[in-house]
């Protein structure tokens, strides 16, 4: 900073404002240019080995907007050998970024006294009983127990020291070993990226540019966390949650982590649904994985719900108007946005289940198990198409639904719901001593999923590494 010129301050005031109150517009002139851009000097952002400078694949080229590749198919991934071939599955795994210095006069993201650090902080949600009818610990109450470190904390919120105040880093910690001792091939990522409300800037962000506030939240929040041997240079299959479309808003920097996808070596959502087929030939099998975006559910009448509802009147602007990155184009068009796309994927999604000749059909998506809009009459239908298992997230636990479980209607489909990742508080306390509100076999952690021609067998891995549940799927009779 000794060094540093009164116009290379005013490029870091405009990029990150103290704040939140951008000083001007960027520099003309600075020690490193280009000046107005927030990445002079720094290093290229990384591009895949298979694009070179002219291709126009989707994996190589961004799209002109956020929408053009949605329902298309990633490239091929292949992957040979006669190992074992394992995939892990996370979701609502990324914490806040109490780093970051906001933009747009946002507040920081910051919950706690402590939060104010690098890295992910976790979010304190609100704990309810196992049937959501009775409050065990408000937000307020949960803060508390943050700001005191457990020393004054209300017993009914469950708080576990050590556990609750860094989960994110548990899971990713356990991840870590698990992936030195299984190598996955990929990791399948159901959303809820970025806590509280995805990408803190304003839609809008072109497809070919990477925002500061979208370099950093993915810095410090994944880069820098999901590392080490077996893990740091794996494919991430993603898709968007309702945080991610900005939790009570829907004009969110949502289409900033589509963009990441061209920004990142390992980062894949080239739009809010897609396809991909990865091929196993020396084992003999494929697999079809289905990315599909189910905020639909959380896309309410503006007047309704508004803490749990993207197109909210009491936190959305009243301007709020994404239509140029092709999202909702008001508070009162939202619902009616988030159902059409809801209604294309539908169609989507049983045409190329139909059309499959994949030995495995494997759909991803934020929503848990269950929750169709139709009682599960919708998943029934997919699986008479062939779907062979769903993984899912937004419910704060670990659930290995099976086809015998009383609660699944969806005509013998297995479902997880891995929504434990971490970035926000679990649904009950994480204290295995105390499961009276526990609605599966943990609250933070992931799957390994083991995968072969004739099985799938999958793991519940608890935030300590212990393996909590089993299950073994076999391809359903197409």
């Amino acid at each position: 900073h000794l060094q540093a010129t009164k116009d290379d301050f005013q490029r870091m005031y405009f990029c990150s404002p103290p704040g939140g109150q951008a000083c001007g517009s960027p520099p003309c002139t600075c020690s490193s240019p280009p000046c107005g851009t927030c990445f002079g000097g720094a290093p290229a952002l990384p591009k895949r080995s298979t694009c070179a400078a002219t291709s126009a694949s989707i994996d190589c080229k961004p799209p002109a907007r956020p929408m053009d590749y949605k329902g298309q198919s990633w490239p091929t991934l292949t992957f040979t050998g006669t190992q074992e071939m394992h995939i892990f599955a996370i979701g609502d795994w990324g914490g806040m970024d109490g780093s970051l210095n906001t933009v747009e006069e946002r507040p920081q993201l910051i919950a706690y006294k402590w939060g104010a650090r690098k890295g992910p902080s976790v979010f304190p949600r609100t704990r309810w009983n196992r049937y959501h009818t009775v409050e065990l610990c408000s937000h307020k109450q949960f803060v508390e127990c943050f700001n005191s470190k457990g020393a004054a904390c209300a017993a009914s919120c469950g708080y576990v020291p050590g556990t609750d105040d860094q989960p994110q880093q548990l899971v990713a910690k356990a991840m870590q070993d698990r992936a030195r001792l299984k190598d996955p091939q990929y990791v399948l990522n159901v959303g809820d990226n970025f806590y509280w409300g995805g990408i803190e800037k304003t839609c809008g962000t072109p497809m070919d540019q990477i925002s500061y506030t979208a370099f950093h939240q993915f810095d410090q929040i994944f880069e820098k966390v999901y590392t080490g041997p077996g893990l740091v240079d794996k494919p991430w299959f993603s898709v968007l949650g309702n945080h991610d479309w900005g939790g009570r808003q829907f004009n969110n920097g949502w289409d900033q982590q589509i963009a990441y996808t061209w920004a990142s070596t390992r980062w894949i959502m080239p739009a809010p649904y897609y396809m991909a087929r990865v091929e196993y030939p020396s084992k003999g099998f494929t697999v079809d994985l289905l990315m599909v975006d189910s905020n639909v559910f959380d896309a309410k009448s503006p007047t309704l719900d508004s803490e749990h509802n993207l197109c909210g009147s009491a936190h959305n602007p009243p301007n709020a108007d994404c239509s140029k990155s092709d999202g909702p184009a008001s508070i009162t068009s939202c619902p009616a946005y988030f159902q059409s796309l809801w209604q294309e994927q539908k169609l989507w999604l049983e045409t190329k289940l139909s059309q499959s000749t994949a030995t495995w059909q494997i759909m991803v998506t934020h929503f848990p198990c269950g929750e169709d809009g139709e009682n599960q009459g919708f998943y029934r239908r997919l699986r008479t198409l062939g779907l062979d298992l769903m993984i899912t997230g937004h419910r704060h636990d670990q659930e290995l639904w099976l086809p015998t479980d009383a609660k699944n209607h969806m005509g013998g489909l297995t479902c997880i719901v891995t929504g434990g990742g971490g970035g926000i508080t679990s649904e009950a306390t994480p204290n295995p001593m105390d499961t009276s509100n526990w609605m599966g076999e943990g609250e933070y952690g992931f799957y390994d999923l083991t995968i072969d021609r004739s099985s799938i067998l999958i793991e519940s891995i608890n935030w300590d590494g212990k393996v909590l549940k089993t299950a073994r799927v076999h391809p359903h009779p197409r």
